[in-house]
């Protein structure tokens, strides 16, 4: 089992925000965003946020109701926050649909998607019980990246295959290399949401 004694820190300078595009409950890429919270670098504080409650988009909602309140407020965290992490599972070799469905309705409305999104940096990871990671889905999402102005940090890539062994029961990390790969990814992309 992987030692998780943390080392106190002193007040947080970078806040980051993760979110996981899975809903079920036991999810690989979940477990790894809590993972990845716990294996912050100095300096850095890793916010763990949720898709759950953002209904499907729709255009006639959001003209009659305007935007949902799980997804201002969603948009409203991200907005304060330094950076995005985006924990993406792979569904039929492309992103799954309700994490594209809440990254549309944050880009809603359009005069509004800058606030979240334009020079936003940006840090893709994912875990699949496959044997290829999730390189498709963090592929997938590049052109939507792009047209909603994002910086992606390109300097390093995480996709952890075989997910089923490098979890525990309860979702606890215990795989010391994918450990050290979670921990320096996240040192990179801190550093890089910090210039």
């Amino acid at each position: 089992m992987i030692d998780r004694r943390h080392q106190p820190r002193g007040s947080c300078a970078m806040k980051i925000i993760g979110l996981s595009g899975s809903l079920r409950r036991s999810s690989f890429n979940t477990a790894l965003l809590r993972a990845a919270a716990g294996l912050m670098p100095d300096g850095a504080e890793l916010g763990v946020e949720t898709i759950h409650g953002i209904p499907l988009y729709d255009g006639d909602v959001e003209a009659a109701e305007g935007i949902p309140p799980a997804v201002a407020a969603l948009k409203d965290k991200v907005a304060a926050a330094d950076a995005l992490l985006l924990v993406t599972p792979e569904y039929n070799n492309s992103m799954p649909g309700p994490f594209k469905n809440a990254i549309d309705w944050m880009s809603r409305p359009p005069a509004d998607a800058a606030r979240v999104f334009a020079g936003r940096k940006v840090a893709l990871i994912g875990a699949s019980p496959g044997g290829f990671g999730t390189i498709l889905s963090q592929n997938a999402w590049l052109p939507v990246l792009r047209t909603l102005g994002c910086e992606l940090w390109t300097g390093g890539r995480l996709m952890v295959s075989r997910a089923g062994g490098v979890f525990d029961a309860s979702g606890a990390l215990t795989d010391a290399g994918v450990e050290k790969q979670l921990r320096d990814y996240l040192a990179g992309f801190v550093a890089f949401a910090g210039r």
